[in-house]
């Protein structure tokens, strides 16, 4: 029978029972960051486990405690398939997972390669959801929640023990939030081994759910209670592993009990993040892996000075995704830059302007003529040109030197 909530002894149970199966992933220090940022930050590399994902210690614990003999089943799109999947492959256990219908192909096959049965059904959460309940009841299958059910929780909660014992002085831990099992397990572990240290949970503007729902309960004002924040909540984000509408019942009793803030962060925010921790860190995090990075970022002078732990739950992101969200990164930083020139539109017009952006050292790597859309007369052409620099002093220096040419120039966002 299943424990009707969570504390310290069953997630040392699970500690036991999935140890040697799942990664004991690294608690690191981050040199750069940590200088960027003001604090010291240590990273939890979840990412490094084999289905790249947190999910992993959940799903295994719940496997091996399962009631029947049978297969098991779930609803997800995401790392508890991927988990539930290969666990169940490696066990001997069948697996029957069920997305909906609009699922990318690189996900559905990410888990049919471990052996699982996908089935795809539903075009909404609600939708797919009865269907696998209707089907465990059908096919006697051991339904497994993705969150909200004590075993993951427990599972997710060997996250926090370990960083507890890998660096027992942490000030911090920030953990990204969606249904609240990887939050919940973590916050109980630490709270329950050190209280004095702060846990902080971390949503997405768009999916804000348990952060409302925790100031609600505590009497804080919230900044994200009104309706059209809340209608905000089926929207798309880059952290679709944190994209749930509410927590579980059990997580939200265990986020009441042990967590100590909720923050919300942006869009650009976090994909700022995804970029940085690729750039510096040299390694791949999906939306919800970076949020607490996001946080951290925007919140750099509370955190000033402190030993700052932040979970990277996870790196499976789409490579369409994590292909715009490093163009887009690259135009932040002033090294991806979109110019507009007004030259003369005569023979060698714009051999000039190509020839001086060289001398430059700028990298072409787009152009085109508008002459119908632009230009201040009829002898004048409107240029567009995206540029490859190596940051904003430069493009400074590009700026400062068309216009000495006599150049009408501008960047465009």
């Amino acid at each position: 029978m299943a424990p009707a909530t969570v504390d310290i002894e069953q997630i040392r149970a699970a500690a036991l029972r999935i140890a040697g199966q799942v990664e004991r992933t690294p608690l690191q220090r981050s040199e750069t960051l940590s200088r960027r940022l003001g604090c010291e930050l240590f990273i939890k590399f979840e990412n490094q486990q084999f289905t790249a994902s947190f999910k992993e210690r959940g799903a295994l614990n719940r496997l091996l405690v399962r009631e029947a003999e049978g297969g098991v089943i779930a609803m997800s799109a995401g790392n508890h398939a991927q988990a539930l999947a290969y666990h169940g492959s490696r066990m001997g256990v069948p697996t029957t997972i069920v997305m909906p219908r609009s699922t990318p192909n690189a996900k559905v096959e990410a888990t049919r390669v471990f052996g699982a049965e996908v089935i795809l059904h539903g075009s909404t959460f609600d939708e797919t959801r009865q269907f696998t309940e209707t089907t465990s009841a059908e096919r006697g299958l051991e339904l497994i929640h993705p969150f909200d059910d004590p075993w993951i929780i427990a599972g997710q909660g060997t996250v926090g023990l370990e960083m507890c014992e890998q660096f027992a002085d942490l000030d911090v831990v920030v953990v990204p939030t969606g249904g609240g099992g990887l939050l919940g397990g973590v916050a109980c572990a630490v709270k329950s081994l050190y209280p004095r240290i702060q846990v902080v949970g971390v949503q997405m503007e768009r999916y804000a759910g348990a952060y409302r729902q925790f100031n609600d309960h505590h009497g804080n004002v919230s900044a994200d209670t009104d309706a059209a924040a809340q209608a905000r909540t089926g929207q798309s984000t880059v952290a679709e592993g944190i994209a749930v509408k509410s927590p579980g019942d059990l997580n939200q009793a265990l986020l009441h009990q042990y967590v100590d803030k909720m923050a919300v962060v942006g869009e650009s925010a976090v994909e700022q993040a995804i970029f940085d921790l690729l750039e510096i860190e040299k390694t791949v995090a999906e939306g919800a892996g970076a949020a607490p990075l996001a946080h951290i970022g925007a919140q750099r002078d509370h955190y000033r000075g402190q030993k700052v732990g932040m979970v990277l739950s996870g790196g499976n992101i789409d490579m369409m995704i994590l292909s715009s969200v490093l163009q887009r990164g690259l135009v932040r930083s002033h090294r991806l830059v979109r110019l507009q020139v007004e030259i003369s539109d005569t023979p060698g017009g714009l051999a000039r302007l190509t020839s001086l952006l060289g001398e430059l050292d700028s990298n072409i790597m787009d152009i085109s003529h508008q002459r119908a859309f632009g230009g201040s007369s009829v002898r004048a052409t409107l240029v567009e040109l995206v540029l490859q620099l190596r940051g904003e002093e430069q493009q400074d220096t590009i700026a400062q030197a068309l216009k000495e040419q006599g150049y009408d120039m501008t960047f465009v966002d």
